[in-house]
């Protein structure tokens, strides 16, 4: 007989879920086309560069900030580059879209008596404007941002701090994020459970040689319901 595969969840540990929002819940579709092609073709046009140079320009430019707050805050980018950032976004919002399946694998989050947090790097103008185009707000008990923290996820001061503030359990936690980096943050610290994205952007190929366990699809891993809701 085949040997049977474990389950990537244990769910009868787990009573919160904590979900990054870019790249887990959300297509990175829209970012990566963002930052990689929109915006390069509005800084080459405001500074008279071709489009390729822009992008280069900033690719370099956005790499000397990778991995810390800078590097996602809508306002040092929007002083850096002389451009309003925030409003920019509006012009291709319509990019804007859910990963297969995250909204039901949601609301089976919420069905099965467990809190859904929404646990974001993302600046507040960027979440703003994605809370506006899509339902998360609608069953996510939490929408915590970095930025209120000063620190990103990747930071090890982030998750005592998130702790600290809303009193969660690290070991009885779920926590899925498509940044191996964040993921080891969390690591560290004593998440009990940790998942990445094999394929955060729709228009990319899946990912390969990742240290976490890859996530394809949430319907691999819904949710049985919680000892709580049994009881309730």
């Amino acid at each position: 007989m085949p040997t049977p595969v474990a389950p990537l969840v244990d769910w009868n540990r787990i009573d919160t879920v904590l979900l990054d929002m870019d790249g887990t819940l959300l297509d990175l579709y829209f970012d990566n086309h963002f930052w990689l092609h929109h915006l390069p073709s509005v800084y080459a046009r405001k500074n008279g560069l071709p489009e390729a140079d822009a992008r280069a320009e900033l690719v370099s430019r956005f790499g000397r900030e990778q991995g810390k707050l800078n590097w996602y805050c809508v306002d040092f980018w929007s002083a850096e580059l002389d451009l309003d950032i925030g409003q920019i976004k509006h012009e291709v919002a319509d990019l804007i879209a859910p990963r297969p399946g995250a909204f039901e694998f949601l609301q089976a989050i919420v069905d099965s008596g467990r809190r859904a947090w929404l646990v974001t790097n993302a600046h507040h103008k960027s979440l703003s404007l994605k809370l506006a185009r899509s339902p998360l707000s609608q069953y996510c008990e939490r929408i915590i941002c970095s930025h209120d923290f000063r620190e990103p996820k990747e930071s090890s001061a982030f998750w005592p701090a998130l702790q600290a503030r809303e009193h969660f359990t690290a070991e009885n936690a779920l926590f899925i994020d498509d940044s191996e980096s964040v993921l080891k943050a969390a690591h560290a610290f004593g998440i009990g459970q940790l998942l990445t994205i094999a394929q955060p952007d729709s228009q990319r190929p899946p990912r390969e040689g990742l240290s976490f366990t890859m996530l394809h699809h949430f319907d691999d891993i819904m949710p049985i319901p919680s000892r709580r809701s049994k009881t309730a």
